[in-house]
């Protein structure tokens, strides 16, 4: 598929189907995770996989989203990996290559014929505190993913796209 034409495929997928995701369909977006580029390499992506009922029916007491996706990947950054910008200012750039990660992961997965979901929208203390998370470990995204129900379509929002001239400005010379 023509990479544009995978892009404008690509939707947020808020009804999944019941067909359960091929480990071998997860085994290519957690590929595609490792391939993602990060500040410097330093890879401090780390991600945990849910897919059995009961792992997916706690994640109901920090988010109120899921769609009921029979997989689902938090995705955190290792804050004693992640690259900071020393030299000037400190930033630290985990929730930058987090948010690369998880843009490869989407594009894989909808590449596959599986639907996603980006949720922002949780409680990180209550997440990290019912999954057992270490406390180096930041989480940044939830990711829903699954077969999109035959119903799933994009919302109406997702067609409201800015042209290229309302967000790019030339510095000419």
């Amino acid at each position: 598929m023509d990479f544009l034409e995978l892009i404008r495929k690509r939707y947020s997928c808020r009804n999944f189907s019941k067909k359960e995701v091929e480990i071998e369909k997860i085994e290519k977006i957690l590929e595609v995770a490792r391939l993602a580029p990060t500040a410097r390499n330093y890879q401090p992506q780390r991600l945990l996989i849910l897919n059995q009922e009961e792992q997916l029916q706690k994640l109901g007491s920090c988010t109120q989203y899921g769609w009921n996706a029979p997989v689902i990947i938090i995705v955190f950054y290792d804050k004693l990996v992640s690259y900071k910008r020393d030299k000037y200012d400190g930033y630290e750039f985990g929730d930058i290559d987090t948010s690369i990660v998880v843009t490869h992961m989407m594009l894989e997965a909808q590449n596959l014929g599986l639907g996603t979901t980006w949720i922002g929208s949780f409680d990180p203390k209550k997440l990290v505190e019912l999954y057992e998370i270490p406390e180096n470990l930041v989480p940044v995204v939830i990711l829903a993913v699954g077969y999109p129900h035959d119903d799933s379509i994009p919302s109406k929002l997702h067609f409201q796209r800015n042209e290229v001239s309302d967000f790019v400005y030339w510095n000419k010379v």
